[in-house]
């Protein structure tokens, strides 16, 4: 077995069509509280494998499923100026209800996975963020922690079914969602009577965690990685 912040391997999950591949980061004991990280546009890229190292030196068993599968082994250029027109394309060609199957199915296997000692949480960035808040409300975890989940907007029907504790985290500089958008989402999810935490930060954009320079800001991305841990530690405490 390989120290963590290094993918000591692949799981895959089963499915009808095929076998969707897994990367898994373990912590430094080799069990821990689960956590599923759900990717944003650009796949499994190397800023989601650097949270998902994070999150294993934390103590957390970490699976990251790589949701292009279907596609082929797809590359995105960060440096590209067709960059995040070649995310949105990949990402539009996912079918969600598929897709969301497949989440639900790895979350089941990460439950049941001999590394997971106590309980399994999901973290999801963007794209990620809207798609574990559609598995949550049909899966629950543990916690859920939602990064600017770009298809919340559309899901909010589904916010009383949110039953575990849940974090949000939305820039108010987003050029996708307004801030009265924004507004609307912390409304909805904030009236269910569920324990919620929404944090907005004032001048960052969409993508904010992203440390490519066209998205990250660091006012808001060192607060609410602490956020994030913090909340993780009391809803997913490492033994």
């Amino acid at each position: 077995m390989r120290q963590y912040g290094v993918v000591s391997d692949l799981v895959h999950v089963l499915r009808a069509d095929g076998a969707l591949p897994v990367e898994r980061w373990l912590p430094p004991s080799g069990t821990g509280p689960g956590l599923l990280v759900i990717q944003e546009i650009f796949g499994v890229s190397g800023y989601i494998r650097q949270r998902c190292a994070d999150f294993a030196a934390a103590g957390y068993v970490v699976y990251a499923p790589e949701l292009y599968f279907r596609q082929g082994k797809l590359e995105f250029d960060s440096t590209s100026a067709s960059y995040v027109q070649e995310g949105i394309a990949a990402s539009q060609q996912l079918d969600w209800d598929q897709t969301a199957a497949d989440v639900s199915a790895t979350l089941d296997a990460l439950r049941t996975s001999p590394e997971v000692t106590g309980g399994v949480g999901m973290v999801g960035y963007c794209f990620g963020g809207g798609m574990a808040f559609q598995v949550a409300a049909r899966n629950t975890p543990d916690a859920l922690v939602c990064y600017y989940g770009s298809a919340l907007p559309g899901l909010l029907a589904l916010a009383p079914k949110i039953t575990c504790p849940s974090q949000h985290h939305w820039g108010l500089a987003d050029t996708f969602f307004s801030r009265d958008v924004v507004e609307t989402i912390e409304q909805a999810v904030t009236a269910t009577g569920h324990e919620v935490e929404f944090f907005t930060y004032e001048g960052a954009g969409h993508a904010f965690d992203n440390p490519n320079p066209l998205f990250y800001d660091e006012a808001a991305s060192e607060p609410a990685r602490e956020r994030t841990m913090e909340f993780l530690g009391r809803h997913l405490p490492v033994g």
